[in-house]
């Protein structure tokens, strides 16, 4: 409620009112009609003063509660220009043009602050208090339509490849990190490897016509103007425009939304999510109602972690988004949001069906179609996700948006040189959701597979953008702050307990595994990431993200015995443990891994004696039977087979020595 007013100590102030001076120059005292030369004022005008000033003397009734004063001030606020809050004598004054409108306090929200009119705008002071008024009424407020994402990194999670990460895959973002017991319900499906990369500038206003240019006072200036400049000043205020949410009903109840509003601005989201269920009661015809009650269970879910919650949010704003008068506006806002959360809980199907219906709805829209294509390949299919974006440059050719994911496509699709102009282009226009640490990644990687050496120009350039460490080191699951080296001895790791196991028992880890070849019951996989130019390279893995594979340690019991009582390998969930053969003529394309929190050792079990060796940034290496080699793979690396027969080794992945043990537990798998 307002605080009440003293009508004495206002009649005290309007005593002591400024000369003031009129349109014409002349002074007058206070605000006297007198022949001295004050403003002429209409009857009407006056009227209207009055009978506002009446509901400040009318103190008796309010205390004695015979009216709603709460809805008699909420009603006067369309007059508050001053800015504080409800309307007094400093008001009237203003609506008497007895005094400009002074601004609001500097802590007031956007939505409590009244538009002012510069003294070169003002309306002439006989306009009525009710054209004013009406004028007031009809602004609209903006909307939040896009609330943070309800995880502690602002990432893009993404790969080049939509199947479920892998070891030495093409480095990509890592998944949402989320607290407690608010996850997504299929971590698998939030975790996928492609994440959108998507600016909330760009994908989450809904589209609003832009405002008409100012005419130009100089007489040249208008011609000297040139059309980009105009188109590029049109574009920006049609980002500035405000979203209209409220259909004709709404508006009548605008005061009432605004209130329920304002709670949740403010962050009081359980009452405002009682007062927009409230409303909902009362009108449940209102749109506007119904999304602000979406929005307010949108926020709680975050504050208390609660999935349960948050589907109630996404079943609000479908809701309002099927009430048949809802604005174009505010069913876009609300789909959205819709989609968006869906994906959050890893039901992408659920967001595929919401974002087709959009595209439906607002064909036109090509952002919209950009983030279906997104959402087809968050299900990984691809085959989707490249006929949308066919269908977003046949209209949009220079859709910097579209280019850079039809390039990442076609790359994941081994169609390297093909991909090399789109993700260029795409980068080059610099459009929202370009500017990403995958696409500078899987462009230099595709340079570098064509034997183009500009490939580090744009590693170069990622770095500079703060996506990679450095150029040598791109991996994009990250912890900051950790030790950076290519090469690392037994004793700068402090795992020498763990090498000095390996190099005791290399042979008998080299029987069991030459044992499981013999077999040859397909147990050794083929490498599947599209890491070589040419050769064969099989993997027969034991542990993935901190757990057993299966039955494989049934094939190789010693060597599973012999690593159990090694948590930081054994427990490591960005790592795996996995024999790897690799036959004469393989090469190895240049790559990292997928993040820094691992390093990586590699115990030689099968050498020949020449032709085989490993680059890891500028130096170069070869494998010792008995021997550990251990390297940072979050730095580019490179390997070579050009031996007469195979080579053995077996890969042991380790958490990054200066993890915390907290950092260990929390981190999210690879």
């Amino acid at each position: 409620m307002a605080q009440r007013k003293n009508p004495r100590t206002h009649s005290r102030k309007e005593a002591k009112t400024p000369p003031v001076e009129s349109k014409n120059g002349k002074r007058t005292e206070g605000g006297g009609g007198d022949a001295g030369g004050g403003p002429k004022y209409s009857m009407f005008t006056w009227f209207v003063v009055l009978a506002l000033l009446g509901v400040w003397s009318s103190v008796a009734v309010v205390y004695f509660d015979i009216v709603d004063y709460d809805s008699v001030i909420g009603k006067l606020t369309a007059y508050d220009t001053d800015g504080d809050g409800d309307f007094d004598v400093e008001d009237a004054k203003v609506l008497l043009g007895l005094k400009e409108a002074g601004r609001p306090d500097v802590g007031d929200s956007p939505e409590e602050k009244t538009v002012l009119k510069t003294e070169e705008t003002r309306e002439p002071v006989s306009e009525t208090a009710n054209q004013q008024a009406a004028e007031l009424q009809g602004s609209e407020r903006a909307e939040a339509t896009s609330p943070d994402a309800l995880t502690e990194d602002a990432v893009s999670d993404s790969e080049s490849d939509p199947r479920p990460a892998r070891d030495d895959e093409a480095a990509v973002p890592l998944p949402p990190l989320v607290e407690d017991h608010f996850v997504p319900d299929d971590p698998r499906d939030s975790a996928h490897p492609y994440e959108p990369a998507v600016e909330a500038e760009n994908q989450s206003d809904p589209p609003a016509e832009p405002e008409p240019e100012p005419q130009s006072e100089a007489p040249g200036e208008a011609q000297g103007t040139t059309e980009k400049q105009a188109e590029d000043k049109l574009k920006e205020k049609a980002k500035k425009k405000k979203p209209k949410l409220l259909n004709k009903f709404d508006k009548t109840i605008k005061a009432e939304i605004d209130a329920a509003e304002k709670l949740r601005k403010k962050g009081k989201v359980e009452e405002a999510l009682r007062a927009f269920e409230s409303l909902v009661q009362q009108y449940p015809q209102s749109p506007r109602a119904r999304y602000g009650r979406a929005q307010a269970e949108d926020d709680l879910a975050e504050k208390m972690r609660s999935n349960e919650m948050l589907q109630r949010a996404i079943n609000s704003y479908r809701e309002a988004a099927e009430l048949p008068d809802a604005t174009s506006d505010l069913l876009r806002a609300a789909l959205k949001r819709r989609a968006e959360r869906q994906q959050f809980l890893g039901r992408m199907r659920g967001s595929l069906a919401t974002l087709e219906r959009l595209v439906q709805i607002f064909p036109e829209d090509i952002s919209l179609k950009n983030d279906l294509g997104v959402a087809h390949l968050l299900l990984g299919d691809n085959k989707g996700a490249k006929k949308v974006y066919e269908e977003v440059l046949a209209v949009a050719p220079g859709d910097g948006f579209a280019k850079v994911h039809y390039g990442f496509i076609l790359k994941s699709e081994n169609k390297i040189a093909e991909s090399i102009p789109f993700l260029k282009e795409g980068l080059e226009s610099g459009e929202p959701g370009t500017d990403d640490g995958r696409f500078y990644f899987h462009l230099g990687d595709a340079l570098q597979r064509v034997g183009d050496n500009s490939a580090y120009h744009w590693y170069e350039l990622g770095h500079k953008r703060g996506h990679f460490a450095s150029v040598w080191q791109r991996s994009l699951y990250n912890v900051d702050g950790l030790k950076a080296q290519p090469w690392w001895t037994p004793k700068e790791t402090g795992y020498t307990d763990l090498v000095k196991m390996l190099e005791r028992n290399w042979k008998t880890i080299r029987d069991e595994a030459l044992a499981v070849m013999d077999q040859n019951t397909g147990l050794f996989i083929p490498e599947e990431e599209n890491l070589r130019e040419k050769g064969e390279w099989g993997q027969y893995t034991l542990w993935q993200q901190g757990r057993k594979v299966g039955n494989s340690c049934q094939g190789v019991p010693k060597t599973c015995s012999l690593l159990e009582r090694y948590t930081e390998a054994t427990g490591c969930k960005r790592g795996q443990i996995k024999f790897s053969v690799m036959q004469p003529g393989t090469h190895v394309w240049p790559h990292t891994g997928p993040t820094n929190c691992r390093l990586r050792m590699h115990l030689g079990l099968v050498i020949p004696k020449q032709g085989c060796r490993i680059r890891c940034t500028n130096q170069t290496r070869v494998w010792e039977e008995g021997k550990v080699l251990i390297f940072d793979d979050s730095f580019e690396h490179e390997v070579w087979q050009d031996a007469d027969s195979y080579r053995l080794i077996f890969i042991v992945d380790v958490w990054h020595p200066e993890l915390t043990q907290n950092q260990r537990q929390t981190l999210s798998p690879i």
